[in-house]
């Protein structure tokens, strides 16, 4: 089934939101990686430094993939597993001190909502999509 007509051009505004996001996230890895860097070594992350720069990697490719529409599956499953092991590892809100619970639980729960975001565009992706590259795995 294809996507197209109307249904296509929101979706293809939706990509270009959540991809757009997700990318310019994984870019904030760079801009900011030693603020980061501290931040995931302050979470006891190995190898912070590699992580931050290997993550923003991850965001941006899973962020143009979304966006573009090559290998939407792949960059939406990416982004999907990106911000589960994220909230997981980096926003542990059960794990600290009080003052710290609200801020960590909104990140947590920020990263769940848009790793949910990601599955339904990697399912939405075994469909072909107007105005994208059409590129893909499957």
């Amino acid at each position: 089934m294809a996507i197209s007509g109307i249904e296509g051009a929101v979706l293809l505004v939706a990509r270009v939101l959540f991809g757009g996001v997700i990318a310019f996230t994984g870019l904030n890895h760079f801009f900011e990686t030693e603020q980061m860097t501290g931040y995931a070594q302050h979470k006891g992350l190995p190898a912070p430094k590699l992580s931050v720069l290997g993550s923003g990697v991850v965001l941006v490719l899973s962020g143009l993939a979304i966006v573009t529409g090559a290998f939407p599956v792949l960059g939406a499953a990416m982004a999907a597993g990106f911000l589960v092991v994220a909230g997981l590892t980096m926003h542990d809100f059960w794990a600290v001190p009080a003052e710290e619970k609200q801020n960590e639980m909104t990140q947590f729960l920020k990263n769940v909502a848009l790793a949910g975001g990601a599955l339904a565009i990697a399912v939405l992706g075994f469909s072909s999509w107007s105005y994208s590259v059409g590129v893909g795995l499957f």
